[in-house]
């Protein structure tokens, strides 16, 4: 049976006329949650047969509309312009081949792409990502996930994202370097200041950044502040490198507080061992919670009596200096053990997922009640599956999602753009107040948009509509362009 909803169609998804959901025999009894849940499924039909083969960006948008077309019923004024529509559309997707030559004389081809995704609130901002696994879906999450994070942080950013296929790992620093050139000869036209401003990400660390800059700057001829992440004796800003971490755990430590508690005492997992993780891992510590276990792909290590401040140094080396695996830590102590697998049976009662998309699961999820979790901050963007979401969540549990506790690292992006735009450095203890005040400020948004009737707050809820709200207005504001 065909059901068409004359009243919600304009309301909701702004269509012409009507708006046509197959519901099945349902005859009368239709909810408005029902309404709601055909809706978005609608919606998604429209969206995948849109965007064919983008299984990472159908997710992101599914998890995005679940919170915003509840939202619209509401709200008309934002379905009037088909807002939604015109938000989960990239302003432009830039495509290249990138060719380059390793250190015996090869040739190798790559691809590349940024993906500009939405520039109603400032300039694009976003990071690059080297890694085998980059594709079209992936950076189309990442930057429809990146507009939301840009807009919670309060600073004036759109949302873009890029990168490549290309894997630095086992490359010489030469073959880096002439990728990277080869790269930034192909993007250095879409990017500018005050147009684009591309960051770190995966596979792209202080080492890639300075090579994409110092290409960047011979041939546009100009030292100007279009990429973030850079070292501190060219430009870079101080606690950049630790913001995505350090943020992340404000963010957790927000939410504890907001029910009478706090992360000192607690007993944290973290997954991964880059910068995001290390530095969540160091920040947790400094506020008291003992960090049990961390992790990199070849699995993890679980120290009985928690990963202290110099135990910290010790994985810092040996991924940050060594670029070694983990599994190194136990031959320095007799108190830890090295495990294959995923870090989530490990007992907690914060659990920081930091390394990549989709790496917690159903079954993940269900280890992680086994073990009463008290709250999920995402360190990763979009690290937890849906369904891992749905059970964590329907179970009461603090879940930070990544476009709220993981803003950290672009909102320090976005001061690094405020000082280069000075020609000045802030002190450290300074960058670290304003990185705390900003997620602070997103904790109080997704607070405002994401409290139940029951007084539950759905944090994810939260940001979706927190972030939606600012871009819609100033899409509106702006006209249909």
């Amino acid at each position: 049976m065909e059901i068409s909803f004359i009243h919600w169609n304009s309301t909701i998804l702004g269509v012409n006329g009507h708006l046509d959901v197959h519901l099945g025999d349902l005859g009368n009894a239709v909810t408005e949650n029902t309404m709601s849940v055909a809706e978005i499924n609608n919606f998604m039909v429209y969206v995948i047969d849109k965007n064919p083969n983008e299984p990472e960006f159908h997710q992101a948008v599914k998890e995005f509309t679940q919170s915003i077309i509840p939202f619209l019923a509401d709200n008309p004024k934002y379905g009037k312009d088909r807002i939604l529509h015109r938000i989960i559309e990239p302003d432009r997707t830039i495509s290249f081949k990138i060719c380059w030559v390793d250190d015996l004389g090869v040739v190798h081809v790559n691809k590349g792409w940024r993906v500009q995704f939405n520039n109603s609130l400032g300039p694009y901002k976003g990071g690059l990502r080297f890694h085998s696994s980059v594709n079209l879906s992936i950076l189309k999450f990442l930057g429809f996930e990146q507009c939301f994070k840009n807009s919670l942080t309060g600073l004036s950013l759109g949302g873009a994202k890029g990168g490549s296929d290309f894997d630095p790992r086992g490359k010489s620093d030469q073959e880096i370097m002439r990728f990277c050139q080869a790269y930034m000869s192909n993007l250095f036209r879409h990017i500018g200041e005050n147009t684009d401003i591309p960051a770190g990400d995966i596979g792209v660390g202080a080492r890639e950044i300075g090579y994409l800059y110092g290409q960047y700057k011979k041939i546009s001829g100009k030292h100007v502040g279009v990429l973030t992440g850079k070292g501190l004796e060219y430009g870079g800003s101080l606690i950049r490198k630790e913001a995505t971490g350090y943020g992340c755990v404000y963010f957790c430590e927000n939410m504890l507080n907001n029910i009478g508690d706090s992360v000192k005492g607690k007993r944290c997992i973290i997954s991964g061992s880059g910068n995001v993780a290390i530095y969540a891992a160091e920040k947790a510590i400094e506020f008291g919670a003992i960090v049990m276990a961390m992790s990199d792909s070849s699995g993890f290590i679980y120290d009985k009596d928690g990963i202290n401040t110099d135990k910290l140094k010790i994985i810092k080396d040996i991924k940050e200096i060594n670029r070694g695996k983990l599994s190194e830590y136990t031959s320095k102590f007799n108190t830890a053990q090295f495990y294959k697998g995923k870090v989530w049976g490990v007992d907690c009662d914060i659990a920081l997922p930091c390394a990549t998309q989709n790496e917690l699961n159903e079954n993940d999820a269900s280890s992680l009640l086994t073990n009463n979790i008290m709250a999920v901050s995402e360190g990763a963007n979009m690290p937890l599956t849906l369904s891992a979401t749905k059970m964590l969540t329907n179970k009461g549990v603090l879940l930070g999602p990544g476009k709220a506790a993981n803003a950290g690292g672009v909102a320090v992006s976005g001061l690094e753009m405020s000082q280069n735009s000075m020609r000045t450095s802030w002190a450290r203890k300074d960058v670290d107040t304003h990185l705390h005040s900003i997620m602070s400020d997103i904790h109080k948004k997704c607070a405002q948009y994401g409290k139940n009737k029951n007084g539950h707050i759905d944090y994810i809820k939260g940001a979706n509509i927190a972030g939606f709200v600012k871009i819609a207005n100033a899409m509106i504001a702006q006209g249909i362009i």
